[in-house]
């Protein structure tokens, strides 16, 4: 199970690096990485935990700085 968890994490993340649209592309970094926190959960991974979490709040930014450009 906690196997699954981490390649559909892995899938999302190759996934989104095939994105042409940037927006898309950290949206989905954000699902992806959301995701690798719930796997470093499971796995007492810290160093998966903080890193995901700081690519999950540096990809928000970012999608947010996007949507106020509109």
């Amino acid at each position: 199970m906690v196997d699954i968890i981490g390649y559909s994490a892995l899938t999302l993340n190759l996934f989104s690096m095939t994105m042409k649209r940037v927006l898309h592309l950290r949206i989905l970094a954000i699902g992806a990485n959301s995701i690798y926190i719930i796997y470093g959960l499971f796995l007492h991974a810290m160093p998966f935990i903080i890193g995901c979490t700081i690519a999950v709040i540096i990809h928000a930014y970012h999608v947010y700085k996007l949507f106020i450009a509109k």
